[in-house]
């Protein structure tokens, strides 16, 4: 079957997107800044932070709860993309926060959301794998993780 230019180059695009993290979620987080997507997940999930994930507003907060959450705790969101519930829960309950994710677009997109959410002073995005986490141990009060693929 004959492809046109169009249609290789698209299937080229596509296949650097799926083997590139960076670009795959690159651009899942520009099309979850769009106005009716972050309606949306305010409606069903009860929050706009381009989560990428299920994890409601409701359930976020339980975690802080169940976590004991309070001013003065560090608290570590592994795999935290556009930086919920991380920066949710240091809003809510006042702690800091640094969120660790293996795409940079997605520290990015966290850092962007502290600075809306006047958190930038209690914010910290890293790039990185919960494999090799770049921390001295025990350095936090508590760890989360919503919706991330092991």
């Amino acid at each position: 079957m004959y492809k046109s230019c169009n249609s290789a180059r698209q299937d080229d695009d596509m296949s650097r997107a799926s083997n590139d993290p960076d670009a795959r979620f690159s651009d899942r987080y520009q099309a979850s800044s769009a106005a009716a997507l972050l309606e949306a997940e305010l409606e069903v999930l009860g929050g706009d932070y381009q989560a990428n994930g299920y994890t409601t507003l409701s359930q976020a907060e339980q975690i802080g709860f169940a976590l004991r959450l309070q001013p003065g705790d560090r608290l570590l969101d592994l795999g935290s993309g556009c930086g919920f519930p991380g920066l949710y829960l240091a809003d809510r309950f006042g702690c800091s926060v640094i969120t660790i994710d293996p795409v940079s677009s997605g520290a990015t997109t966290a850092s962007a959301r502290a600075d809306r959410d006047s958190l930038a002073d209690h914010h910290l995005a890293v790039i990185g794998m919960g494999a090799a986490l770049p921390f001295r141990e025990r350095c936090f009060d508590a760890i989360v993780h919503a919706d991330v693929m092991c």
